[in-house]
């Protein structure tokens, strides 16, 4: 398997990490989204979609969008409970990441350290759904250690990309101790620091 990637991207990270949690060999293909290679002819030609993670199978086929691709990586694995209501609370999570989180939270990020944008130039309504969403996690990890369950999932792999770069968008996690303590798990369980 083929992952097509860009590293400063946390959707990219996500399905690094699940790859390499499930332990399913694959080999990076860095793309730049900063240099516009999700543009080129060649690059269209293969993902319509034009834009990153993008992954190719051995056999030829391929698939977009950062948690269609951990869904399917984490198959049969210890980050996708068996249970179909279990795997439903799963989904849920990764719909609401890219709803609730990923526009808001990532968003910021991306302008301030990729455009250079102060942030005082954030904004406001984005900077508002992006607190409410650090928020909800915050609350949600009350009284639990993990976000769909008793265990790691790639529930945690999608939310924790962005979430633990928030500071990179202006966002302030010290408020949030329950979240901070999620982080280091999620960090440990994939062992990245």
């Amino acid at each position: 398997m083929k992952i097509y990637g860009d590293a400063i991207s946390g959707n990219c990270l996500k399905v690094k990490w699940t790859a390499d949690t499930v332990g399913h060999p694959y080999s990076w293909v860095p793309i730049d989204i900063m240099k516009g290679e999700t543009r080129t002819p060649a690059y269209l030609a293969k993902f319509p979609q034009g834009q990153v993670p993008a992954v190719e199978f051995e056999d030829g086929r391929t698939l977009g969008q950062s948690n269609a691709i951990i869904r399917f990586l984490a198959r049969g694995s210890k980050l996708l409970p068996e249970d179909g209501f279990a795997q439903a609370k799963v989904d849920e999570w990764l719909f609401w990441e890219q709803y609730s989180h990923e526009p808001y939270v990532a968003v910021c990020r991306f302008h301030m350290k990729y455009l250079g944008k102060a942030k005082a130039e954030r904004e406001v309504w984005r900077v508002e759904r992006g607190e409410g969403a650090l928020n909800y996690i915050e609350h949600q990890l009350d009284g639990r250690d993990w976000l769909a369950g008793a265990s790691f999932t790639i529930a945690d792999v999608a939310v924790v990309a962005y979430t633990r770069l928030a500071d990179e968008g202006g966002f302030n996690l010290d408020e949030r101790p329950r979240t901070r303590k999620w982080i280091a798990r999620c960090e440990s369980s994939l062992r990245i620091h």
